[in-house]
């Protein structure tokens, strides 16, 4: 039977839940990391992460309407994350059509849902579900721990690929920057919101349960875009001796 953790256990717990499922895995990611993809491949990731991450702001306005009123830094942690999202500084989503844009598809296919792919659409309906239906904190648990706070480990790993092998400007690549900084905290927020308030062993379990479901389904996304786009011209086999190489 477990027991309620405290804060050092639980946040090891949490932690514990996403490792070994990140999606620095992916074959797709692994081929981008190592300078393998083409300008179009990247384009296809761009067409399908819009229609995970354009609508986050969404996402996070259902779960600011159910959070209880009394947790105030959480809705203000919710309401930050939003204005940043769709009106602080640069849309999040301009910058991602502005790379999209200079891998050579346009703002129309980007924000096309068609060009999107089954998986991603199962994943866009998977946040969605959990921002409308999960336990508020439960819902930070699978959107905040679970997959926003991946963002920086992965574009650590993709961004100097995208300057010193492709050749993108600072401009081009300013979605990924933004995010380097920006999802560090926002995640650590999300952690701290977590530990704060769920408060009971059933709370607890949940939020674990559901980080590493959230793990999961960003893995299961990414690496159906290798399949979805790019195994027809570079071979898993190839990607794999990359990753036994750099384990």
């Amino acid at each position: 039977m477990p027991e309620l953790m405290n804060h050092v256990d639980f946040r090891a717990a949490l932690e514990e839940a996403i490792k070994g499922k990140s999606a620095n895995k992916a074959p797709f990611s692994i081929a981008w990391a190592s300078g393998k993809l083409s300008r179009p491949h990247l384009a296809r990731w761009a067409e399908n992460h819009y229609h995970y991450v354009g609508p986050f702001a969404d996402y996070l306005a259902y779960i600011y309407a159910r959070m209880p009123e009394r947790y105030t830094e959480a809705k203000d942690f919710l309401l930050a994350n939003m204005y940043e999202e769709e009106i602080g500084g640069d849309r999040h989503t301009d910058l991602l059509i502005r790379f999209a844009e200079s891998c050579g598809t346009t703002r129309e296919r980007v924000t096309d849902p068609d060009n999107m792919s089954p998986t991603t659409r199962g994943l866009q309906s998977w946040c969605y579900s959990v921002a409308m239906r999960e336990d508020p904190i439960v819902a930070v648990a699978g959107l905040v721990v679970g997959l926003e706070s991946q963002v920086p480990s992965i574009y650590r790993k993709q961004t100097p690929t995208l300057r010193d092998k492709y050749k993108f400007t600072d401009e081009e690549v300013e979605f990924f920057d933004l995010h380097i900084v920006s999802d560090e905290i926002h995640g650590e927020r999300g952690y701290q919101i977590v530990l704060e308030h769920a408060n009971t062993v059933e709370l607890q379990q949940r939020c674990l349960k559901i980080c590493e479901i959230g793990a999961q389904m960003r893995l299961l996304y990414t690496t159906a875009l290798y399949w979805d786009y790019v195994a027809k011209d570079i071979p898993i086999e190839e990607l794999e001796a990359i990753e036994r190489k750099a384990a």
